[in-house]
Formats: C-alpha cells, structure tokens, sequence
C-alpha cells in the first residue's frame, strides 16, 4: 500500500495528493500520515510547494468526508429506529440517546467533527452521523476543513523535518494509534456487558 501511495505521488504530484486524500476517507487503510508525509518529503527536497501540498491535501480530505455526510443525510436517522429499538445492547443505546444526539449535532455538531479530525479513528465516520443528523452543510464543511487543515499541516511538518525518513513518522504516531484502538474496542466490550434498557434502570432505582 505504501509503494502504491508513493507511485500516486511522484505521479500526480499535488493532484494524486488531492485523489489519495480523498481515497484515504473512503478508504482507511491508505493513511493520511503517510500521504502527507510524502509531501513533506518533497516539500524539503523542493520538489513541492507546502501550502500547495497542504490546500490540495485538505481539499482531498473534505471531498472524501462529503462522501459520507452525503451517505448519512439520505439514510437520516429515523431509519435507524427500527434497527434501535430491535438491536439497543449492541448500539448501547435507546431511541432517546439518538434523539439527545440530534439535539447535541444541532448545537455542538461543529466543535464536535472539528475534533474528531484528530483522531486515529473516527475521523471519516463521524461524518455519517453529522449527515443523518442533518447538521448543516455549512458547518460541516466549515469544520471540517478547518480541523482537516490543522491534522495535515501537523503530518506536512512532520515529513517535512523528518526528511527522506518518512518511515519515522508511523512510528511515532502508530503506536498511539493501536493503543487508542484497543482502548475503544475495551471501552465498546465494557458497554455492551453492562448496558441495561432505560425502563430496567429507572425500575431498579
């Protein structure tokens, strides 16, 4: 996947960073770390301009996430009810936590995308719900772009000051990563085990 990511990049330059960007919110397993961090490699070998590198990137990455808000604003989270109310354990939650969701997108949906952008995971799929959640198209792409431009300038730098040794770049942050993904699949289990319908709760109390 790496050397694939390479080709697209000495190809297209801008444009495959653009197309790869993209991709990599469509298609996780093509990381964001390294695509940009590619171009902070040619950036320092003056074969890029950064704020080239750097506007394409964050405009791949928008068009990517779009995708997905696009996905979840024609499903709309009424067609989640039946599911809710049949399979509520494993989503660990009552049609009433999906309503106190839409209501917490409509006030806090910008601050919320904004900050999944820097997350390891997460950073593609919160776009779904802010689409069935119907946040506004203007809010969203606002921060969106705003949290998307701040992530790759971080892993532009990172390419950048790290030169040829690109490789260099997952190791600091793959790590942090793992540890975050099994922090999150401990957290799901631990729902899924203690989570009790709203009615047994109030029953007990």
């Amino acid at each position: 996947m790496t050397q694939f990511t390479i080709s697209i990049v000495v190809a297209g330059g801008c444009w495959g960073i653009l197309f790869l960007m993209a991709l990599e919110n469509i298609f996780p397993p093509i990381p964001s770390e390294v695509i940009m961090g590619l171009g902070g490699i040619a950036v320092a070998q003056g074969d890029m301009n950064f704020w080239l590198v750097l506007g394409f990137g964050t405009v791949g990455t928008v068009l990517g996430n779009l995708g997905w808000y696009e996905v979840g604003r024609r499903l709309g989270y009424q067609r989640l009810k039946p599911l809710v109310d049949r399979h509520g354990r494993w989503f660990t939650m009552e049609w009433e936590d999906v309503e106190k969701l839409h209501g917490h997108f409509r006030r806090r949906g910008g601050v919320t995308v904004f900050l999944f952008r820097f997350m390891p995971f997460g950073r593609t799929v919160i776009s779904i719900p802010a689409g069935m959640l119907k946040m506004p198209f203007g809010r969203f792409l606002l921060f969106t772009a705003a949290g998307s431009a701040i992530w790759n300038t971080i892993l532009l730098g990172a390419g950048y000051f790290l030169g040829t040794q690109y490789d260099r770049i997952q190791s600091y942050i793959g790590p942090a990563a793992i540890a975050i993904f099994a922090a999150m699949i401990l957290w799901y289990i631990y729902r899924v085990v203690t989570w009790k319908p709203r009615s047994e709760r109030q029953a007990r109390g």
